[in-house]
C-alpha cells in the first residue's frame, strides 16, 4: 500500500478532523523514529497513519478498539508487522519490534505535544520546544489523558525522553500546515 491509498483509507473511515490529524501527527513521528533507528520509513508511517482506523466505531468499546482495523488492514494485505504494530498501540498485541515500541510510545506523545501547543500563547507548533514539552510532561495534571508510563517507553528504543520528545516535536513542526497548528 502507498501511503495516498492509506491516506484515501483513512478519509473513507474517519470524519473527525482532529482524528484524522492525529493520524497524520503520529504518521510524522513514526516516519522520523524509523530514520533515526536505521529502518524503512514507509512501513512505520503506514502504521501511523492507520493505527486509528477504527476508532470512530470503537470509541465507546475501548476493548475493541483496532479490531475493525486489524480485518481492513488484512483484506487490504498490508504486511502483517504494521498490523501488529497497530495493535500494540493500543495494547492489543505486546510490543516486540522497535516499531511497535515506537507507536505505542509516540499515539501518546503527539497528543500531549499538541495539548502544550495550544497552552502556548501563540498556539504554533514553531513556538514549543522540548523543554516547554517536558516541563508539561512533569505536570500529571495536564493532559491526562497522555499516559506518561507509555510515553516512557521509549527506553525500549534505546532514546532518553529529550531525543525522543525532540524528534516527535521535529517531524511535528514539519507538517505544521496539516496540522493547523
Amino acid at each position: 500500500m502507498q501511503r495516498n491509498e492509506a491516506l484515501e483509507l483513512l478519509g473513507r473511515h474517519l470524519k473527525k478532523p482532529n482524528l484524522v490529524k492525529h493520524c497524520l501527527a503520529v504518521e510524522a513521528c513514526m516516519r522520523a523514529m524509523a530514520v533515526r533507528l536505521g529502518h524503512d520509513p514507509e512501513p512505520w508511517g503506514l502504521a501511523g497513519i492507520l493505527h486509528d482506523l477504527d476508532y470512530e466505531v470503537t470509541e465507546k468499546s475501548p476493548d475493541l478498539h483496532t479490531t475493525e482495523t486489524v480485518k481492513i488492514l488484512e483484506a487490504e494485505g498490508l504486511a502483517p508487522e504494521i498490523v501488529h504494530a497497530v495493535q500494540a498501540h493500543a495494547g492489543k498485541a505486546p510490543c516486540e519490534s522497535a516499531m511497535d515500541w515506537a507507536i505505542f510510545s509516540i499515539d501518546n506523545l503527539t497528543g500531549l505535544i499538541i495539548a502544550a501547543t495550544l497552552m502556548h500563547p501563540d498556539k504554533k507548533l514553531a513556538s514549543v520546544d522540548v523543554g516547554f514539552v517536558q516541563k508539561r510532561f512533569k505536570e500529571k495534571g495536564f493532559a491526562r489523558g497522555a499516559r506518561r508510563e507509555d510515553i516512557e517507553q521509549c527506553r525500549n528504543l534505546g532514546l532518553e525522553l529529550p531525543e525522543f520528545i525532540g524528534i516527535c516535536l521535529k517531524a511535528m513542526q514539519g507538517i505544521s500546515g496539516e496540522l493547523g497548528l
